[in-house]
């Protein structure tokens, strides 16, 4: 089956995005959160739970991306919308900060990129090539 014009650059796109759910496991993991000492046992329960459902949602994508059968625009429709929504919650997490108290930089852990923050800076390029894949996968034209 040849897939349709854009179908196979939608897939790199969304395949870029999945780094979102594979990331915060490694950052994550160390020092700054997991094994935060500062943090109390019920919050690092709850930020494992977080990194493993994450962790197996990039998983998912990947299959949906790459995998499922028959190859059809769905597949990649569901994806976007998965990650649309992982990356709404970010940056909802973000915008509500100051509501309870949350920051996004500690500055003992997070560096900067370009001057920015990096979650930010990350997020912020993920979210451009979210854009991109939705901007092409609107121009997937499928035969009928």
């Amino acid at each position: 089956m040849t897939l349709p014009k854009y179908y196979r650059l939608v897939q790199v796109l969304l395949t870029i995005g999945c780094l979102e759910f594979f990331g915060p496991m490694v950052k994550d993991t160390g020092a700054s959160h997991l094994l935060n000492d500062e943090w109390v046992g019920h919050a690092r329960i709850h930020l494992a739970w977080l990194l493993g459902f994450m962790f197996f949602s990039g998983l998912v994508n990947l299959w949906l991306i790459w995998f499922r059968t028959p190859r059809v625009k769905e597949n990649l429709k569901m994806s976007i919308i998965w990650q649309s929504t992982h990356l709404l919650g970010f940056w909802g997490a973000v915008a509500f900060a100051p509501l309870y108290g949350g920051q996004l930089v500690d500055h003992r852990y997070h560096t900067f990129i370009l001057g920015i923050e990096e979650n930010a800076f990350v997020f912020g390029v993920l979210t451009i090539v979210m854009l991109l894949a939705i901007y092409f996968f609107r121009r997937i034209k499928i035969p009928v």
